[in-house]
């Protein structure tokens, strides 16, 4: 989805008026953030287009990691693809299932005592951010086919393979 996208659809639940106000801008302005920006004028580079150029000049993703926790949320950078090596199934399946495992038993052995201190829960912490990068990364390989390769790969190599009967 493109930044102005998300102005057009911000647009529909929130007044454009109230905050072309509430900022001091105009609010031919605010209403140019949801425009496609073109040559003929139209449209405007947008908060959301500024800021990641911000990020992007500064090199700074802590400040995704405070809009985030301004906004509730927690932030985890996806990791690099790494599909072109192979990745497969059961072993990434079986990885994903440790991984959770592990989590469950440090948060278990954490709370053992019925509370959890700042450094358990910073430790706990990591090792979720660890899980959702591997789950992300899983998920990318899937959404670009290298599991499904795989599987064509297995429906050829059993195509070649002669049929046996048991009688």
């Amino acid at each position: 989805m493109e930044s102005y996208e998300i102005f057009k659809e911000a647009f529909k639940n929130s007044s454009p008026k109230a905050i072309a106000a509430e900022l001091g801008v105009s609010l031919s302005l605010v209403y140019k953030w949801a425009q496609e920006q073109s040559e003929s004028g139209s449209g405007s580079r947008n908060p959301l287009d500024r800021l990641l150029e911000i990020i992007r000049l500064t090199e700074e993703e802590r400040i995704v990691t405070w809009i985030c926790e301004k906004c509730d949320g927690y932030f985890v950078k996806n990791p690099r693809s790494h599909c072109e090596e192979g990745f497969e199934v059961l072993p990434a399946t079986n990885e994903i299932v440790a991984q959770f495992a592990g989590l469950l038993t440090q948060i278990s052995q954490a709370a053992l005592d019925n509370s959890i201190t700042e450094d358990e829960a910073g430790d706990i912490r990591e090792q979720w951010d660890r899980l959702k990068c591997f789950g992300e990364g899983f998920v990318r390989c899937c959404e670009e086919g290298d599991f499904e390769k795989m599987e064509i790969e297995k429906e050829e190599k059993q195509k070649e393979e002669p049929r046996r009967t048991l009688y």
